[in-house]
């Protein structure tokens, strides 16, 4: 199998030894999850994506700190990118941006989140097979001002919290999103924290610092990401 990633940020210079890039953490999430075939990395928020007539099994869209619904050229470019690509089929795969940027183009609304910024540990209720999440809640690393608003048309929604009612949602054997980041360990969730400290305020930032210790299900993702590419959710 062949795995395409649109990564659609550059991480802080002080991040990057660390962690590299999104991309870089989405294909080692891929990896450890099981997947063994091709992986191929575009620079989209350059304006880099994969060759036209270049086939994938499927195609991730990482996160980023722009707004998916938003006008920067780059954005408009990845959203015509995107457009033109499911009409013909393309399978895709979303982590937070993607998540809105695809439901955005799929017509399902995308604005700044009613209840504010979601960050750290939160916990979500899987609305999705049973087998797939057992004990049926999952917990995920967010961080995020934006959110999907509604399902896009004939979307099945897969997990929802009271803070992210639109947490994951499936179209088909085609489309997988999810809003939080199962691709986060907990030392890139607590820098992005750190960096945010004063605009949350101490109470808030202590209480989410805190969280993080109590893990989260970003493997058990990864694999719910695999399993869909092979045989669906």
């Amino acid at each position: 199998m062949k795995l395409g990633i649109l990564d659609n940020d550059v991480l802080d210079p002080a991040a990057q030894p660390r962690w590299g890039s999104y991309g870089v953490m989405c294909e080692r999430l891929m990896r450890e999850a099981g997947w063994v075939g091709q992986v191929q990395t575009f620079k989209a928020r350059q304006g880099e994506f994969p060759p036209a007539g270049e086939a994938f099994d499927v195609v991730l869209l990482t996160g980023s700190r722009a707004d998916a619904f938003g006008d920067e050229p780059w954005v408009q470019a990845l959203r015509e990118w995107v457009r033109a690509h499911l009409d013909r089929g393309q399978r895709m795969l979303g982590v937070c941006f993607g998540h809105q940027l695809i439901a955005h183009c799929l017509g399902a609304p995308v604005a700044r989140a009613p209840q504010g910024w979601g960050q750290g540990r939160m916990v979500y209720d899987w609305q999705g097979p049973a087998d797939a999440v057992p004990g049926g809640t999952l917990a995920l690393y967010a961080s995020h001002q934006d959110q999907v608003l509604a399902l896009p048309p004939g979307a099945t929604l897969l997990a929802s919290s009271s803070h992210c009612p639109v947490a994951a949602y499936a179209v088909g054997r085609q489309v997988l999103c999810v809003q939080p980041h199962p691709e986060f360990d907990a030392a890139y969730s607590a820098y992005l924290l750190d960096k945010r400290r004063t605009l949350m305020g101490e109470a808030v930032y202590q209480e989410r610092r805190a969280s993080l210790q109590q893990g989260h299900d970003g493997a058990l993702f990864g694999r719910l990401m695999l399993r869909f590419v092979q045989q669906g959710i």
